[in-house]
């Protein structure tokens, strides 16, 4: 039969390259494997965030198996030079085509090397604030404090002016007292509120003093330290407690007043 004849002159003619080709891509395959096991084993002990340690070993993974694919492709008699050069400039077209998503990426990993924040810090940046939940690729997650989620891409970030909070974050607190007030008293009462709130933290020390001399009220500013998740909670009681306590102590609270005379025309 001539298919059948056709097809034995082929194997016969092809059949150890073929071979070859199969054992050389499969000794690629177990190779990628192997060095993809062993680069997540070793980063798994470094100080990288979770981003790197999935995508490093995928990315050794794929270039040996391009290396493998393109020794296999030799062993078939292919002219890898010419499939290069094809490749090259299919990639040009499709860099073109994504120049959005690739720029996310090559962010993306600036900031995951670079490190200018951490997942659980609190950032400030381009108008929007929250804490990091998610450090990807193409974007990164905040959560805002009113618990919705910003998603920035990563082109975004890079390149603007980003405040890092860390972990704690310094509230600033203001209350106005009456001129006639005993001010050692008012900031022993505020020292005294701050030491009993367990979310205020001791280190860093909570600044405490007269900011202002203002028309009707001088100004004690109060600003302690206290953690990222508790700062919406600690600022709520901290108020409260003020008020209480310089209620209890008759320190008094005064309120913008303004006199006005009226003059009768001579």
């Amino acid at each position: 039969m001539p298919g059948v004849d056709f097809f034995m002159e082929y194997i016969i003619r092809y059949g150890f390259q073929m071979l070859g080709a199969a054992i050389v891509f499969a000794a690629g395959a177990l190779v990628a494997r192997w060095v993809g096991k062993l680069m997540r084993q070793w980063l798994e002990r470094q100080d990288m965030e979770p981003p790197v340690r999935m995508l490093l070993p995928k990315a050794v993974q794929i270039v040996i198996l391009l290396f493998a694919g393109m020794a296999a492709l030799g062993q078939l008699g292919v002219q890898i030079a010419p499939l290069l050069a094809g490749l090259g400039v299919a990639g040009l077209g499709v860099g073109l085509a994504l120049q959005g998503v690739m720029s996310n990426v090559v962010a993306g990993l600036s900031i995951i090397f670079t490190k200018p924040y951490r997942v659980g810090e609190h950032i400030s940046l381009i108008g929007v604030e929250g804490d990091v939940v998610a450090i990807g690729i193409f974007s990164t997650t905040l959560l805002h404090p009113d618990c919705s989620r910003v998603v920035i891409p990563n082109r975004k970030i890079v390149g603007e002016v980003l405040h890092n909070f860390g972990t704690i974050r310094q509230l600033h607190l203001q209350v106005g007292v009456a001129y006639r007030t005993n001010l050692s008293e008012a900031l022993v009462v505020v020292r005294e509120i701050l030491a009993q709130n367990p979310g205020v933290l001791s280190d860093p020390a909570p600044v405490i003093g007269i900011s202002e001399l203002g028309d009707s009220a001088i100004t004690v500013s109060i600003k302690p330290w206290t953690s990222v998740v508790n700062y919406v909670k600690v600022q709520g009681e901290l108020n409260q407690a003020i008020i209480e306590r310089f209620r209890a102590a008759h320190i008094e609270i005064p309120f913008p007043q303004h006199e006005v005379r009226l003059l009768s025309p001579a």
